[in-house]
């Protein structure tokens, strides 16, 4: 274990080097090489280094998640936003280490289908205040306390996806209250004269929900109280109100796909698979047997099955051997034709 810690600080001194370059630095689009140098297929394009490194400790990265609280520091915040979608893949993210990996940095956050629980989300919220995406879709330990923790420490919330499972479509429904934004001042005659501070509470910058399975009077409560909210934008290069749909607001896209894009996926399909279904074992059935026994079996039935031959053959070999001593020794020769010929005095 200590060979693989070491293992791991290596990678993440690795890590701490690369820096992606501030956007006034970046070399003009005139610098850029042509077209046609990007004229071979999108497969065949490379994969960077930092993704080669990600793939490799995402395939064994059921050996170290117990230990991650330990090297979680050496890593940068955008290398452990990749980490933790790849433990979200492989069903290894739970509270521990979400709350290891999580950095104040983080802009969005994907636990769907997870095993994280409201305490876990409420550190997150704590810590990571600048989230504006959010994915707790399919989490079944996540309640509308948890959700509440999100709104009320993240002020730039602007995509939430939910639902997906029946626990969390009970938890989407419970928690639209906490979603209302709650008015300081009831002046004004529409939802478009209300200046920031007239909002007191509740989702202040929700722009977008994701919930597929939204039931008719959820929808409607949400279209008469929060009408700036657009449910399950579909995509399309502008919504209704005249403002760009984001990535991250279209529920065929994965919230943290750009994170994992140029990563191989094999490192998290090993336990994505899903497990073959185990028969259940016949009580009527006889005992198994242990393979040593087996073993032990088979060797006593083929010495049975071969004894015969080998006494058969010994029998031979013995007749062979008197023969061809007596044929070659004088002695013994003449000690035969003696006797023999005593046999047949007795005789007469």
């Amino acid at each position: 274990m200590d060979k693989g810690k070491s293992v791991v600080a290596e990678l993440a001194a690795s890590f701490s080097d690369v820096r992606v370059a501030p956007r006034q630095n970046r070399k003009p689009k005139s610098f850029l090489p042509s077209p046609s140098f990007y004229s071979f297929s999108k497969k065949a394009k490379p994969r960077k280094l930092v993704s080669l490194c990600l793939g490799t400790l995402g395939q064994h990265l059921e050996d170290i998640i117990a230990d991650i609280s330990e090297f979680a520091a050496l890593f940068p915040p955008h290398i452990k936003l990749a980490i933790m979608s790849i433990a979200r893949r492989r069903r290894l993210l739970n509270d521990e280490v979400l709350t290891s990996l999580a950095e104040s940095s983080w802009e969005i956050l994907d636990i769907s289908g997870s095993d994280v629980t409201d305490a876990g989300l409420a550190t997150v919220a704590n810590v990571c205040s600048n989230l504006r995406a959010v994915d707790i879709s399919r989490c079944d330990k996540i309640t509308t306390a948890g959700v509440s923790e999100i709104v009320c420490h993240c002020p730039s919330l602007e995509i939430l996806r939910c639902g997906g499972c029946p626990r969390s479509e009970v938890t989407a429904r419970r928690c639209l209250n906490h979603l209302k934004p709650k008015l300081n001042t009831l002046e004004g005659d529409s939802w478009e004269e209300l200046d920031t501070l007239d909002i007191g509470g509740g989702a202040e910058s929700l722009r977008w929900l994701i919930w597929p399975k939204i039931d008719d009077n959820s929808k409607e409560t949400l279209a008469a109280e929060c009408p700036r909210v657009t449910v399950n934008p579909q995509p399309s290069l502008f919504d209704l109100s005249g403002s760009k749909v984001p990535v991250e607001a279209l529920a065929s896209v994965p919230l943290d796909h750009s994170i994992v894009e140029d990563i191989d996926p094999k490192t998290w399909a090993i336990s994505a698979a899903p497990r073959r279904p185990v028969a259940p074992p016949n009580p009527n059935a006889p005992p198994e047997i242990p393979i040593a026994e087996r073993f032990r079996l088979a060797y006593v039935e083929r010495e049975a099955r071969l004894a015969p031959k080998r006494a058969k053959r010994e029998r031979q070999q013995w007749r062979r051997a008197e023969r061809d001593y007596m044929m070659n020794d004088i002695d013994a020769r003449s000690i035969a034709l003696a006797a023999q010929a005593s046999r047949n005095l007795r005789k007469s």
